[in-house]
């Protein structure tokens, strides 16, 4: 390995089944440098879909963020910037900066942040894994794997996809100016690449977290401690060429399962955190934040009054035994409407620059909605369109509805194998919740893990009320935020 620092890991995982196709010394706990953003990023995102804050947070720059070494965006202390630009920098440019102020944003302090990093990993099965800060500077104990850092990326392109493009951009605009993605040359270089982390510090050397996709394989490599970029980036070459080997053409997808959703919960008794930013007037800040020490109860919300079983069961049974009839005629009677319906109006959602990869760059492939109720593609752009059938004495068909009156909110029931399937639980579900779901949007979205079933048009109140009421009844659902 002499194009390889000592010490040196690697590991090669088929994405979609998890499944092992090479590994050395995989279990060593190395320095990941920057590849820590990746979770700091997945805790952002994970915020960001909870309703913590938004990409629109304007988020103030802390004296201890300012102050962090290169690579840095170069923020200053007090400075005000959004989220998203704080993400884009903390992804493309692997800002030092950007990281310890998006940990800062979401958690109050980095050591919090930290805290809850090391629970996040406990939970995705990162056993070897111990973060103290949100951006991999060398600290004493902050410590990784190939494994784990596999682990991890797997985890960031199947739990949000979404915002995965953020990792193949070549250039992006942070908010200040633009930056380069350091991981350019191999994204540039193999065939396939479309992510996701560099990193480097004097101790750990040259790391990479990388995924490649080709036709329906895709394949992540991680290697720790090469010797320079270039080195890195041959060897990551080479087990990824093995990994295609060696993967089977047809696998199963078993996409990964989200760690359960804790917030900020668990950070301690009473935490103090004095600023080191002097108030206007001169004198010292003082922020002190109060958590509580445990959980003491069930996280899940309790479910609020509703109709009861002995209600439910006979129209469950009755949608069951009659599921695949009553889904031909709701889609044959709609594809006619459709074809009488007109396009009124397109509508931008608000961050679908966060969704959208840049125009100058591969594009990863993407998710594509399918609507029930009409038989059109879905928009490559994140997009309300409102569509009105001619006026009727007897029938109104509305197969998108409007995003005014803050109705941008929906829940997802589950992600399934195929699109049919998706669309008889979305049936299912609406039959059986007509309370909360009547006049929403029966939407299927093409992952590459699979079809969610999304009911979309929602106030976030319904949208959670709709929600609670359903996992009540031991059905599967979260709420999906403002994109």
């Amino acid at each position: 390995m002499s194009a390889l620092a000592a010490p040196y890991a690697a590991m090669v995982m088929d994405a979609r089944s998890g499944e092992v196709l090479h590994s050395e010394n995989a279990d060593t706990p190395l320095h990941p440098a920057s590849l820590t953003k990746m979770m700091t990023l997945y805790i952002a995102f994970e915020a960001v879909e909870n309703g913590e804050l938004t990409m629109d947070t304007v988020v103030t720059i802390s004296r201890n963020a300012a102050a962090e070494p290169p690579s840095k965006l170069g923020l200053r202390s007090g400075q005000k910037i959004k989220l998203r630009y704080l993400v884009r920098a903390a992804a493309v440019k692997s800002a030092n900066d950007a990281a310890t102020a998006i940990g800062e944003a979401i958690a109050g302090s980095e050591a919090a942040f930290a805290r809850r990093m090391n629970r996040t990993a406990k939970a995705m099965g990162m056993s070897r894994t111990t973060f103290k800060n949100a951006n991999g500077l060398t600290e004493t104990g902050h410590m990784s794997t190939a494994r784990d850092m596999s682990l991890l990326g797997r985890h960031m392109i199947y739990d949000y996809p979404q915002y995965y493009n953020l990792f193949s951009r070549i250039t992006t605009h942070a908010g200040m100016h633009e930056v380069y993605n350091t991981n350019r040359r191999f994204l540039g270089a193999y065939k396939g690449a479309d992510g996701i982390k560099t990193g480097y510090t004097r101790a750990a050397g040259f790391n990479l977290v990388a995924s490649a996709e080709r036709g329906s394989e895709r394949v992540i490599t991680t290697v720790f401690g090469g010797r320079s970029t270039a080195s890195r980036n041959a060897k990551v070459a080479e087990l990824m060429d093995l990994g295609f080997k060696r993967a089977k053409t047809r696998v199963a997808l078993r996409a990964p399962g989200k760690p359960p959703y804790l917030g900020n919960r668990g950070l301690g008794s009473v935490e103090v955190a004095r600023s080191a930013d002097p108030s206007p007037d001169g004198a010292r800040g003082k922020t002190i934040r109060v958590v509580s020490a445990a959980v003491t109860r069930s996280l899940r919300p309790q479910s609020r009054p509703g109709p009861s079983s002995q209600e439910i069961a006979p129209l469950v049974a009755s949608v069951e035994s009659d599921i695949e009839t009553v889904l031909a005629k709701v889609q044959t009677a709609e594809e006619i409407a459709v074809s009488e319906v007109e396009v009124a109006a397109v509508v931008p959602a608000a961050d679908a620059s966060e969704v959208a990869p840049s125009a100058s760059i591969k594009p990863v492939r993407r998710p594509q909605g399918i609507l029930l109720a009409a038989a059109s593609a879905a928009p490559t752009e994140a997009e309300a369109v409102a569509v009105s059938a001619p006026a009727q004495e007897t029938q109104e068909v509305v197969t998108r509805l409007s995003t005014s009156g803050g109705r941008h909110w929906g829940i997802n029931v589950g992600r399934y194998p195929s699109r049919y399937a998706a669309e008889k639980v979305l049936l299912k579900t609406a039959l059986m919740e007509t309370s909360t779901l009547d006049g929403s949007l029966r939407k299927v979205i093409d992952r590459s893990s699979g079809y969610d079933a999304n009911f979309m048009g929602l106030s976030r109140e319904t949208a959670d009320l709709a929600c609670r009421r359903l996992q009540a009844r031991q059905v599967t659902c979260f709420m999906i935020g403002p994109s």
